[in-house]
C-alpha cells in the first residue's frame, strides 16, 4: 500500500485516447518528473480535479513522446482514496506503453490485476460486495445484467447484509446476556424471543437465496449447447442466431472440429452459445477430440438446442445423441422443414424426447427463428432470470455464504428446540454473523481477496 502503482487502463489498440492511471502517495510527484506543462506550473500545487495540457518528455534525453492531458485528483476524494493522476495520451500502442515505461523508471510499480479497486476496498471507499460489482459492471453482457450490477455497486446488497448483521448481533447479545447474568435478576430476552428473531432473519436470507439461480444466470448467461449429428445445420443455426457468418458452413459433414462459443442477447438475457462438433464415430484424432469437447459442453449446458435434420430419417447417430441428453433442458430444433416430404417428424421425436420443446425451422428460408428465440426466452423466465425482486443474488460466492449462514441459524434453532446450552446457540449465531460479514469483507482473508481481484484486468 506504500507503493505508487501505474497501469494502462484502456484496451490495447488504436483509439481516440489511451489512459495511463497512477495511484499512491507519490502519484503527482512521479508524473511531474515526465510531464512538461504548456504553461509553467507545479502539479502538486494544482487543485484536485483539474486538467493540464502539456507533453510527456523523457527526463534523460528530453525526447518528447506525446502531447497529453494530465488530470490531478487528490486524496481522499478519489477512486482509491489515494492521490491519483491520469495521463490521457493519443490512442495507440506505442505512446501509452512508452509513457508507462517512463513512470516505472521514475518510481512507480506496475499495478497487479484489480489493484486499483483492491485499494479502494482496503482504504474503505467500497466494501467487498461493491468491489465485485465493479467487475460485474465491466463484464455485463446485457442491459438487465448491467442494472443488477449497478444496484450492487450502489450498495443495495451491502445495506441488506448490514441490516441482517445488526439483527444477528442484537440476537447474539441477548443470548450472551442470558449467559452472563443468569444468576442476577436482570430482564433479558428469553429463548422464545430469540427463536422468533432467528426465524425472521432466516426468512430474509431464504428470500435472497430464492433469487440466486436466476441472478447467477443473469450475471453469467445461460450456457446453451447446439448439438446434433454432422450436417444437421448446427453451424448455420449459430450464424443465424448471431446474424453473422461466425462458423464455417459447408455441405461436408464434420466441418466443425472444435467448440465455437459466442454470446447473444435475447430479451435482455445473455445466452452463451456453443456450436459443437457433430457427434458421430470419429474419423480421425482431431475429430475425436472435438467430439469429446462436445460431450463436455452437453454436461455443462443449462440448455440444449438439439438440431435434427428433418429431411432424413432418424439415424443411429440421432439415437445416440438422444440417449446422451435425456433428462436435460432441451429445445428440439427440426431443421430443413422446407424440404418435402418430411422424414424426421415432431411426432416421432416426441416419442423419444418426451420432455423437450419442439420448434420447426428452415435455415435456408430463414423461417421459425422468432419462435425459437421466444422459446429460449421462456427458458430464461423459468430459471428465474427475470426476478421481480428489487435485490437479487448474482454471485456464486455470495450464494454459498448465505447458504452457510442459513445452515448456522437452522442449527441454532434446533439447539433451542433441544434446550441445549446457550453457549452453543451463541456460537452458531456468531458463525452466521461471520458468513454474512464475509460477503461485504468485514471478515476476509488474503486468499479470498487475491482470488476476487485476480479476475480483474490490470488498470482497474
Amino acid at each position: 500500500m506504500k507503493d505508487t502503482i501505474a497501469a494502462i487502463s484502456t484496451p490495447p489498440g488504436e483509439s481516440g485516447l489511451g489512459i495511463v492511471r497512477v495511484s499512491g502517495p507519490k502519484a503527482v510527484s512521479i508524473v511531474s518528473k515526465i510531464f512538461k506543462p504548456k504553461k509553467e506550473k507545479v502539479l502538486a500545487e494544482m487543485p484536485s480535479y483539474s486538467a493540464h495540457y502539456g507533453f510527456i518528455v523523457n527526463p534523460v534525453n528530453r525526447e518528447v513522446l506525446d502531447e497529453v492531458i494530465v488530470t490531478v485528483m487528490k486524496a481522499p476524494a478519489t477512486y482509491t482514496r489515494e492521490d491519483v493522476t491520469e495521463i490521457n495520451c493519443h490512442g495507440g500502442l506505442i505512446s501509452v506503453r512508452r509513457t508507462l515505461e517512463l513512470l516505472l523508471k521514475n518510481g512507480a510499480r506496475l499495478a497487479e490485476p484489480g489493484e486499483f479497486t483492491k485499494r479502494a476496498f482496503l482504504n474503505g471507499r467500497i466494501d467487498l460486495a461493491q468491489a465485485e460489482a465493479v467487475f460485474d459492471v465491466i463484464k455485463a453482457k446485457t442491459e438487465e445484467s448491467l442494472k443488477a450490477a449497478v444496484k450492487q455497486l450502489k450498495g443495495g446488497l451491502s445495506e441488506k447484509m448490514n441490516e441482517i448483521a445488526l439483527e444477528l448481533k442484537n440476537t447474539c447479545a441477548s443470548v450472551e446476556a442470558n449467559i452472563e447474568f443468569a444468576e442476577e435478576e436482570l430482564e433479558t430476552t428469553g429463548m422464545p424471543g430469540v427463536k422468533k428473531e432467528l426465524q425472521k432473519i432466516l426468512k430474509k436470507i431464504n428470500s435472497l437465496l430464492a433469487t440466486a439461480e436466476g441472478g447467477i444466470i443473469l450475471r453469467e448467461g445461460i450456457k446453451t449447447a447446439i448439438i446434433g449429428k454432422p450436417n444437421a445445420g448446427k453451424s448455420s443455426l449459430l450464424n443465424e442466431l448471431l446474424d453473422e457468418e461466425r462458423a464455417i458452413v459447408t455441405h461436408i459433414p464434420g466441418t466443425t472440429r472444435d467448440v465455437i462459443e459466442e454470446t447473444i442477447n435475447i430479451e435482455g438475457i445473455a445466452f452463451v452459445l456453443s456450436d459443437t462438433a457433430g457427434i458421430r464415430e470419429a474419423k480421425d484424432l482431431v475429430e475425436r477430440k472435438g467430439i469429446e469437447r462436445s460431450i463436455i459442453a452437453i454436461d455443462e449446458a443449462d440448455l440444449l438446442l438439439a438440431v435434427f435434420d428433418g429431411a432424413t430419417d432418424i439415424e443411429k447417430e440421432d439415437l445416440e445423441i438422444i440417449n446422451k441428453i435425456k433428462g436435460k433442458n432441451i429445445i428440439a430444433v427440426i431443421n430443413k422443414t422446407d424440404l418435402k416430404p418430411a422424414k424426421t417428424t415432431e411426432n416421432e421425436l416426441k416419442k423419444l424426447l418426451n420432455t423437450a420443446v419442439f420448434v420447426k425451422i428452415s435455415l435456408l428460408k430463414k423461417s421459425g427463428m422468432e419462435k425459437l428465440k421466444k422459446e429460449m426466452g421462456k427458458v430464461a423466465l423459468e430459471k428465474g432470470a427475470r426476478s421481480k425482486e428489487s435485490l437479487i443474488i448474482t454471485n456464486v460466492r455470495h450464494k454459498e455464504l448465505l447458504l452457510s449462514a442459513s445452515g448456522s441459524i437452522k442449527h441454532a434453532l434446533e439447539s433451542i428446540d433441544k434446550k441445549m446450552s446457550e453457549e452453543f446457540i451463541a456460537l452458531d449465531i456468531r458463525g452466521a454473523l461471520d458468513y454474512i460479514g464475509s460477503i461485504t469483507g468485514r471478515v476476509s482473508t488474503d486468499d479470498i481477496l487475491n482470488k476476487i481481484f485476480s479476475d480483474f484486468c490490470i488498470g482497474k
